[in-house]
Parts: C-alpha cells; structure tokens; sequence
C-alpha cells in the first residue's frame, strides 16, 4: 500500500508540472495496463480493483497538493540535477518495456515505425511547448469551459508523452489551474475535475481497445512519445560540479526505474 502510495504521488506530481506526463510515470513504473484495467473494470470486481486504486488515488492528491510544490521547487533550484533523474527514470523504463512486449508478442521490424512517427510528433510538441509562455494570466471562464479544458487535458494523463500542461496552456487555462490548486479554489478545481474524471475514462477506453486490437503498434508508439518526454527535460551540462552530479542522478533514476518496475 505504501508502495502504491507513493506512485500516486508521483502520478499527482506530474499532472501539474511542465514537461511530465502522468502516464509516461505509469509506463515508468509498469503499471500502465494495470492501472487501465483497473480502472474500466472497477465494477466487475469491485473490492479488489478499488483496494488498489484507493493508496494510488490518495498519493495522487498528496502528489498535487503537497510535493507538487516541493517537486516544482526542485525543478526551480536544481533544474539540472532533477531533469537528468527524470531522464535517467524514462530511458531506465525503455530497455524493461521492450523486453516486455517482444517477449509475449512477435517482433516486426515495422513497428519500429510507429516508434519513430510517435517520437517526431512528441519533439512538435515540446517545441510547441517551449513556446508558451507560462505568466500570462486570463480569467472569466465559464463552468462549461473549464469542464472541456479537464476532459481534453485527461489527454495528457492517460498518453504517456503527451503533456497535460501543455494542452492547458493551449486552452489558456494553465496559470489559473496551478492558482486554484494552490488556493484550493473549488470553483474552478471541481468542474476540471468532472471533465478530467470524464475524458480519463473516455480515454482509456480507447488505450484500451488500442492495447487488444493492436498491441505492439500501441506500445512502440508510446514508446516513441516517452522517448520524446526527454526532449523536454534535456539540458546541455558541463564537465563541472553540476554536471558530475547530474549524470549521477542520471544513473541513479535509470538503476531506480528497474527496481520500481519489479515492486510494482
């Protein structure tokens, strides 16, 4: 449980910072298909499925309300240091989720395609990202909007790669969501929430139909979406202090993602 805990608060943790995507730390960690099976099958077996949602769900708040903050903090003051453990946590998970795959289903070399297609589409995005400018400010949304703006952004949770900040801040929204979290501001935290609880589960759906029809396909393109992820957390470093530090902490999320991968 403590265990499960702590992977909701790394889910929460990246739902609301810039350049980490939610399902990319579920891939991470490899409990991607576990958690939409979960999820979609709640109700067929009700207590086993929310016993193991509940410690994820209760981390997830934790993660947004509490170490979000801390977590943002470090990105602010050691930007880095911290980037490089998440680089090291994404390219540490690939080798597993490789191994993974081709081992319960054929390998044909054209899924490497998928892959790639995925991995160019996710380098669009992170240059579309770098783009925006998070200061800016607008206000006066109507319920029904903020409803839409949670619904598109359960895009960004449930597609490992896809940023979930970065569709808020195409929707301009972005600035009063990190405002209402840290205020605790219901008025627009409960209707996001309502079309974010909608979209996940639309969208899972469809991961859903995708992972049974076309396995393998679905899974190199996520691939190619997390390997893109690194794109935006990725600095240049010098041969310094910094730098010696970073690439540990680089080696150390790389170690780390195998040992979470067998907790999990």
């Amino acid at each position: 449980m403590i265990t499960r805990i702590f992977i909701g608060i790394l889910l929460g943790t990246g739902a609301i910072l810039p350049g980490v995507s939610s399902g990319v730390i579920c891939v991470i960690i490899g409990i991607y298909d576990k958690l939409i099976d979960s999820v979609l099958n709640l109700f067929k077996d009700f207590k086993k499925n929310f016993l193991y949602l509940l410690p994820i769900a209760l981390g997830g708040f934790i993660g947004i309300f509490l170490f979000g903050n801390i977590l943002k903090s470090l990105f602010n003051v050691f930007p880095t240091q911290t980037s490089f453990c998440f680089i090291g946590l994404i390219l540490g998970s690939i080798p597993i989720l490789v191994k993974k795959i081709n081992s319960e289903n054929n390998f044909r070399l054209y899924y490497i395609l998928f892959a790639i297609v995925s991995f160019c589409l996710g380098y669009s995005l992170v240059a579309l990202e770098n783009n925006f400018n998070f200061s800016s400010t607008v206000t006066g949304f109507s319920n029904i909007f903020l409803i839409l703006s949670g619904f598109l952004m359960s895009i960004g949770v449930v597609v490992p790669g896809v940023s979930n900040t970065l569709i808020l801040m195409c929707l301009g929204v972005y600035h009063i969501y990190i405002d209402a979290i840290a205020s605790l501001n219901l008025s627009i935290l409960i209707p996001m929430g309502i079309g974010l609880v909608i979209g996940c589960i639309f969208f899972l759906i469809i991961i859903k139909y995708l992972l049974k029809n076309f396995y393998m396909q679905t899974y190199y393109s996520i691939i190619g979406f997390t390997l893109g992820s690194v794109l935006v957390l990725f600095s240049p470093i010098s041969l310094n202090f910094t730098g010696l530090i970073s690439i540990i902490l680089m080696l150390f999320g790389f170690i780390l993602a195998g040992k979470l991968e067998k907790i999990t």
